[in-house]
This record gives structure tokens, C-alpha cells and sequence, in this order.
């Protein structure tokens, strides 16, 4: 029988945690398959994908700086990926490319399972308008919460990222609304950090009272106390990390290319331990 083979794709690579988590996956099912990090040449992403179709790979994940042209050498796209404008899972088929991506879905998962925290009738506030906002706005909205505030630096860029999903925030009757982080006041149930200021270590020009006593502070970054995470835990926050997205999203990969789902809370718990 042939070992299925799969990896994930960046530029750096080399911190991936990624073949960690999907051979825990396997070995849950007692599955035998190959999952490697590859770094692709920033100007041969295209060239690669063409490769490892040869080799005969199974599918890919795809992460900095690539989900764009995952999203281009997609020939199908899944309606998650088409409202993100990127993917993160790529499937081969008899020489047919498929693109997913299940960061939202990771993302979602993760506050409703690990962190026990529903999003329904909530009110969300989602900081930051780039790419890694626009691929969890869509799951977010399936949840219904009663608001998803879009803030951002510049209102232009949150605006016209959330005109993209007006008709979806009416179908789940959903009031998306943006702000600058100037002019947020109010406190949210759930607010979510989708910038990359954990990467700077820079802190965001937002008020403490985005924070209730009971709010969940979650970042997306994870590895490190961000300074998001710091300002609001001193408001009193409970506050989260982004190591559970990073092992749900996986897990949603691993059901796109093995028809099971694996469990997450140990292997979540594994690599908090490691």
C-alpha cells in the first residue's frame, strides 16, 4: 500500500508545528503517511504545487507568505476560501487542484470547544481588516452573534472589507458594523486580535473598555504573552492564545483529506506541555 504524502508550504517554514500535529492526527487512526515542511522559493510557489502533484502528494497546507497564490492555482474553491480571498489547504485529485481554508472554522472551533464560550447572540469585536480577519468573518457570521464590529487603523480598509459580506450578515441576521480603534468605547463578549502588532510587539491604540470582567481576549498569535493579551488581562479579561486555532484548523485539513476528525484537546495539550 502507498504512503499517503502531504507537507505544508511557507516562507520561513522551519518553526512550523504543523507535521507535529498531523502525525498526532494519524497515529489517533493508526494511519501511516508522510507530512514534511517545505520551503518554496518566494518566487516559485506555482512551480511547487506543479512538483509535488507529480510526486504524487495528496494535498498541501499553505501558509506565510502563499495563501494568495494558493488561492490563484486553486481550480475549485470552497465557498470559505472564495470569502476569505485565500487558502490554506490545498487538495490533489487526478491532476485537479482544490482550495479550502479553515482558519475561520479553527478559529470558531476553538472558542466554542476549548475555551467553552459561545459566539451566538454575542456581541464580537474583531481588530484588524487584513487577510487573517477576512478568512474567520464568514464562520464568524454562521455563529450569529447579535454584533461583529470590524475595527481598524484605516475605516476605508475595514469598510470595504465587511461591504464584501453584507449580504451574508443579513442572511444570519447579524448587525457588522465598523469602527477606528480610536472610536471604540464599548465592551464586546469576545474581541479577537487579527493583526500582526503581536509580531512587532506593539500595542494596539484601543481603550480598556473594550474588556468586561467576562470577556474572552482572544489573539491569534501564539508562542508568546502579545501585548494584547497583557492589557487585557490587566482589564480582567480571560484571555487566549492562537495554539488551539492553529491544531483545529489542522484538524478541519485532516477531515478535508481523510474523511475523519481527529481529536484536538490532546494534542492542544501536548504542545502547551512541549
Amino acid at each position: 500500500m502507498t504512503t499517503e504524502k502531504f507537507a505544508v508550504i511557507g516562507h520561513p517554514i522551519e518553526h512550523s508545528k504543523s507535521p507535529l500535529i498531523h502525525q498526532a492526527f494519524a497515529r489517533q487512526f493508526g494511519k501511516t503517511m508522510t507530512y514534511e515542511k517545505l520551503l518554496a522559493p518566494l518566487d516559485g510557489f506555482a512551480a511547487t504545487i506543479k512538483q509535488l502533484q507529480l510526486e504524487g502528494y495528496r494535498g498541501v497546507n499553505v501558509t506565510v507568505p502563499f495563501k494568495f497564490e494558493a488561492f490563484e492555482v486553486s481550480q475549485t474553491l470552497s465557498e470559505r476560501a472564495t470569502a476569505a480571498g485565500a487558502v490554506n489547504t490545498l487538495s490533489f485529485q487526478g491532476g485537479h487542484i482544490s482550495g479550502d481554508n479553515t482558519d475561520g472554522c479553527g478559529l470558531v472551533n476553538d472558542i466554542l470547544k476549548h475555551w467553552q464560550r459561545t459566539i451566538d447572540g454575542q456581541k464580537v469585536l474583531l481588530l484588524g481588516a487584513g487577510g487573517a480577519a477576512q478568512g474567520v468573518i464568514l464562520p464568524l457570521l454562521a455563529q450569529q452573534p447579535a454584533v461583529l464590529t470590524v475595527a481598524n487603523r484605516s475605516l476605508d480598509k475595514a469598510q470595504a472589507m465587511v461591504d464584501c459580506f453584507k449580504a451574508d450578515a443579513q442572511l444570519h441576521q447579524v448587525s457588522l458594523t465598523v469602527q477606528t480603534f480610536d472610536e471604540l468605547s464599548e465592551g464586546y463578549d469576545v474581541v479577537i486580535n487579527a493583526t500582526s502588532a503581536g509580531l512587532q510587539a506593539e500595542a494596539l491604540p484601543v481603550s480598556d473598555t473594550i474588556f468586561y470582567a467576562h470577556s474572552l481576549a482572544y489573539d491569534m498569535m501564539y508562542g508568546r504573552e502579545t501585548l494584547f493579551m497583557q492589557q487585557a488581562h490587566a482589564a480582567g479579561a480571560q484571555v487566549a492564545d492562537g495554539l488551539g486555532m492553529l491544531v483545529e484548523q489542522a484538524a478541519e485539513a485532516f477531515y478535508l483529506w481523510h474523511g475523519v476528525r481527529p481529536e484536538t484537546a490532546p494534542v492542544i495539550q501536548s504542545l502547551r506541555l512541549s
